[in-house]
């Protein structure tokens, strides 16, 4: 029997290039004047939601986030890679929202989609690296969470297991469908695009997209449905707007700074004891380890 499995996923500012235009004068992120990629541990969660397909057949896989138009990108991108359908969140009011704020928007729209089995996330999002919007999530609709994750091992008779990997080692734990399990970096990396599935969905777009762009593909659209990505508003999902944006944020950021590692001073050791145990003893004293 198949799975509905639901991928959260985030497009995110390149973090490895932010210069002095990355934040606004709100306290929020310039997202225009950064570029824009999928974020990391989300393709890791695709993968495991890709692999359960493999195993169980007439699972389907649904990419869901929440963004700007341009956020469309990353449920093309999942397409490519072996994703069913995707849905889009955009809408001015969900501007500056905090993680309290898309953990309430993506959950309504988790129930707006109806008969989930699985939500599969990455553990934390490059530019804020809180790893709370997957367990605020699982906690706004009630369901079990797993965090930590590294592999799905089976999703059979409404019984969940999982490997999550933790400091100090690895443990295997069981939880009952649905649920919620967030996936880290040390999962497997995700699998490339599949040349026939990027020829497939190459034309796939929002409705907004459509309308602004000079090429018609309004006929393509209706013999192929599977190119419509799903376009959703605050409207669409049942929400209070009071608990959206900015208003419904309580966390605020104040600053983003972009710090540059610079070797001022260095000094060479050679493999002798006494000059190992001299450097131990003043990463010791200045307290960088220890």
């Amino acid at each position: 029997m198949g799975l509905n499995i639901i991928v959260l996923a985030k497009q995110v500012p390149d973090t490895r290039n932010v210069g002095k235009d990355a934040m606004k004068a709100d306290g929020t992120v310039n997202r225009a004047a950064l570029a824009a990629i999928f974020n990391p541990e989300d393709l890791n969660a695709l993968e495991q939601a890709l692999r359960l397909k493999n195993r169980y057949k007439g699972t389907s896989i649904t990419i869901l986030t929440m963004g700007p138009g341009r956020a469309a990108d990353i449920i093309r991108e999942g397409l490519y890679r072996g994703a069913d359908k995707g849905y889009l969140l955009t809408d001015r009011a969900f501007a500056g929202s905090d993680t309290l704020a898309t953990s309430y928007a993506i959950s309504h729209a988790i129930r707006k989609i109806e008969d989930v089995d699985l939500i599969i996330a990455g553990r934390q999002a490059i530019d804020g690296d809180t790893a709370q919007v997957g367990p605020q999530v699982a906690e706004k609709l009630g369901l079990p969470q797993l965090t930590y994750a590294e592999e799905v091992i089976s999703a059979e008779k409404k019984k969940l297991v999982v490997k999550r990997r933790l400091e100090r080692g690895v443990e295997t734990v069981e939880c009952p469908l649905p649920a919620v399990i967030t996936v880290n970096s040390s999962a497997p990396a995700c699998r490339p695009r599949n040349a026939k599935l990027v020829m497939k969905y190459k034309h796939a777009k929002t409705i907004t997209e459509r309308q602004n762009e000079s090429e018609d593909y309004i006929d393509l659209t209706a013999d192929r449905p599977y190119l419509n990505i799903e376009e959703w508003s605050v409207n669409d999902i049942d929400v209070d707007s009071k608990w959206l944006g900015l208003s419904g944020s309580p966390t605020k950021v104040k600053k983003i700074e972009n710090i540059v590692f610079q070797a001022k001073e260095t000094k060479h050791i050679t493999s002798s004891n006494e000059e190992i145990n001299d450097l131990m003893k003043e990463l010791i004293a200045n307290h960088t380890i220890g």
